[in-house]
């Protein structure tokens, strides 16, 4: 029983992937970083960090895919804005929000993991609609042309997945 909690069922992709993708991280990021600076809005949110992990490490997972990382954290914060109006600032209801955005990703077919977080930075910050276009949409988008870029680097990796036809 313990052996489970502490085997890594992650396979290994060599450090030249491992290299590739904190490169992705770090430029994905930092573009996104500077649009903040340019524009004078702050763009940077703790859940784009966890979806640069996905994005440049893991850009083979479906959770990682263009639909999933931009659709994933637009509809996520738009039911905690909505949330966010109709409930009272409490852990509950943070909790709540979590717990919906997941099933509703999922439903969708969506899931993308760091859009999990996206309630809990709505509920605490109580920001407004504009939220949702910046940083959100404009954050996700950006992250996602980087790593269409990024992913052209050798040791290329096919992304976005190809469309399977049944």
């Amino acid at each position: 029983m313990p052996r489970r909690f502490i085997h890594r069922h992650q396979p290994s992709h060599g450090s030249s992937n491992w290299a590739k993708a904190a490169l992705g991280g770090l430029t994905g990021l930092a573009v996104v970083a500077m649009l903040g600076e340019w524009t004078g809005t702050p763009m940077l949110l703790a859940p784009l960090g966890a979806s640069a992990v996905l994005l440049f490490g893991l850009p083979d997972s479906p959770l990682s895919q263009p639909v999933n990382l931009i659709g994933g954290h637009v509809i996520a914060t738009l039911l905690a804005l909505i949330l966010d109006q109709v409930l009272p600032q409490s852990g509950w209801s943070i909790a709540l929000a979590v717990g919906l955005v997941i099933g509703v990703l999922g439903m969708l077919r969506l899931t993308h993991p760091p859009a999990g977080a996206d309630p809990i930075v709505v509920m605490m910050l109580h920001p407004d609609w504009s939220f949702l276009f910046t940083p959100v949409l404009v954050g996700t988008v950006t992250l996602v042309l980087v790593g269409l870029l990024i992913h052209r680097i050798p040791p290329r990796s096919v992304y976005p997945l190809p469309v399977r036809v049944p």
